[in-house]
């Protein structure tokens, strides 16, 4: 799980685009979700979750599970 944490605007550092760090997660997963946690009416937190899917074949299937 890939936790990105968004920087406050401030005169010395950088701002992190949070919108941008979701578009970006979004286009690297296949299957998963993206959660945006918000403190205060501002985006705090950007979590990606990954899931990997396997397709299990008619050999995998064990007797009586059809």
């Amino acid at each position: 799980m890939n936790t990105i944490t968004s920087e406050r605007s401030s005169p010395d550092g950088p701002k992190t685009d949070w919108l941008e760090v979701v578009r970006q997660n979004v286009a690297n997963l296949r299957f998963g979700s993206v959660q945006i946690t918000v403190h205060d009416g501002r985006v705090t937190q950007v979590e990606s979750i990954e899931k990997t899917r396997f397709v299990a074949s008619r050999d995998d299937v064990g007797p009586g599970q059809k």
